[in-house]
């Protein structure tokens, strides 16, 4: 199973275009908006796990210029 950020972009679309049918309503209406919180909460994560997963690799590439013994910018000294 390969899933991209580019298909879940595609599902919160599609998930979008379910909510906005007119034609849909009642109960089929409150089932669709119940599957569009859980499609939120998950999406949520699945963006959180991603922006951990580009931040952890901006650290690495620049690991290198790390430093415990870098002195602090004088703006940010107390």
């Amino acid at each position: 199973m390969k899933n991209t950020l580019g298909d879940l972009n595609n599902h919160l679309f599609a998930q979008l275009e379910r909510l906005g049918d007119e034609d849909i309503n009642g109960e089929k209406l409150t089932e669709e908006m119940e599957r569009a919180k859980t499609i939120t909460v998950v999406a949520k994560q699945i963006i959180d796990n991603a922006s951990l997963v580009l931040e952890a690799q901006k650290i690495f590439n620049n690991s290198d210029k790390l430093n415990a013994d870098a002195k602090i910018p004088k703006m940010l000294e107390g």
